[in-house]
C-alpha cells in the first residue's frame, strides 16, 4: 500500500456516498493549490490525467 492510499481511503470512507460535479472538484483543486502552491505541479498532472482518460492517443 502506498502512503497516499490512506488519504484516498479516508476520502472514500468519509465522502464516498456523495455525488459531486467535476466543476466542484475543479474548484476544490484550485482552492487547494491556492493554499498549497508547492503542489501545483502534481495537481496539474492529476487534472490533466483525469481530463484525458478517454483519449485514445494516450
Amino acid at each position: 500500500m502506498y502512503f497516499t492510499d490512506r488519504g484516498i481511503e479516508e476520502l472514500e470512507t468519509r465522502r464516498g456516498e456523495e455525488e459531486v460535479t467535476l466543476f466542484w472538484v475543479a474548484e476544490q483543486l484550485r482552492t487547494f493549490v491556492d493554499l498549497n502552491p508547492e503542489f501545483e505541479t502534481p495537481i496539474e498532472r492529476l487534472a490533466t490525467w483525469l481530463a484525458r482518460l478517454d483519449d485514445e492517443d494516450d
